[in-house]
């Protein structure tokens, strides 16, 4: 079955960027960085797999989602972040045009793009952010991997936007880390029917 996995960076008080929409407080060095790399190695960017000469894996995900403000954070960096996934942008005001080769963007309701994803089955589908991404698809989300970070932001994104039926999760894994990082892997809990 092909899961939708909102796999994120997060402060401890819930927030994945700060105030001033920067991400430059989530630690980039450390042990867990090793972890992420053997565990979830399709979620580095491709300039990273460019700089080591080596080739990105599709060993989890076939597809990335992005929000714009998520997809746009790294603009003038790359225009093609994630260029070994499918890569989609959700975005109202924004088209094909604004973005680099191998990135689509689309107006479509995510909660039926993901539909469609999952039916037509193959590797999991990343959710990357943002947190209204999140909000809309929050009934569909079936497996949270947060990376929490040893800071607190007060403000800035949160994990979740509102405007969501409460969800029920259960932890399946929680690996601690000398960086003070946490990885902590969740479960929806759904409902038999």
């Amino acid at each position: 079955m092909t899961e939708l996995v909102y796999y994120v960076a997060t402060s401890l008080d819930g927030r994945i960027c700060a105030p001033d929409g920067g991400f430059e407080a989530f630690l980039t060095t450390g042990d867990h960085l090793a972890a992420i790399q053997h565990d979830w190695a399709d979620t580095l960017p491709s300039a990273f797999y460019e700089q080591s000469g080596s080739t990105a894996p599709r060993e989890r995900f076939a597809t990335v989602l992005m929000g714009w403000n998520t997809f746009a954070a790294g603009l003038g960096v790359t225009d093609s972040p994630y260029a070994h996934l499918d890569q989609i942008v959700f975005s109202r005001t924004r088209t094909d045009a604004d973005v680099g080769a191998g990135v689509r963007v689309v107006r479509d309701d995510p909660r039926g793009v993901v539909a469609d994803l999952k039916a037509r089955g193959g590797g999991d589908i990343w959710l990357c952010g943002g947190g209204d991404l999140a909000g809309q698809l929050m009934d569909d989300i079936d497996r949270l991997v947060l990376k929490v970070n040893p800071v607190v932001f007060g403000d800035g994104r949160p994990l979740f936007a509102a405007g969501y039926d409460p969800a029920a999760f259960t932890l399946e894994t929680s690996r601690t880390f000398r960086s003070g990082v946490l990885i902590n892997e969740y479960v929806r809990l759904r409902s038999e029917t």
